[in-house]
């Protein structure tokens, strides 16, 4: 997989997410055990069950939310990074955000998220 589809997924497959067993599935596999997400709160949440949860209370926020990527992933090296919106289905984006991630051996390692406007 490469670190363009590795965002991709990653959006709508954890972050965009409802369902916490599929959300669960697709952590197991775009990320790396001992990965960490740090979040616009400054705090590093470390290992899957730790991102599974803060995933989890993301959408639970806003559970009708849609994301929608606003460029193509880019990538270098083992790095990468995306640009989105998000806000429900058929209404302007109510914020902005962008991932910027490290890969190790083809999953997450690391992931740091910045967002912009109202959630910020």
């Amino acid at each position: 997989m490469t670190i363009e589809q590795l965002l991709i997924r990653n959006l709508h497959e954890v972050f965009g997410e409802g369902d916490p067993a599929r959300r669960r599935a697709a952590i197991d596999e775009l990320y790396a055990e001992d990965a960490v997400f740090y979040g616009p709160d400054g705090e590093g949440h470390h290992g899957r069950e730790a991102i599974d949860r803060i995933a989890g209370i993301i959408r639970a926020g806003h559970p009708t939310f849609a994301y929608t990527e606003t460029s193509p992933a880019q990538a270098s090296h083992d790095a990468g990074r995306l640009s989105w919106v998000s806000g429900p289905a058929g209404e302007p984006p109510r914020y902005a955000g962008h991932d910027f991630i490290l890969v190790r051996d083809g999953r997450i390692a690391v992931i740091y998220v910045f967002l912009d406007g109202e959630d910020k």
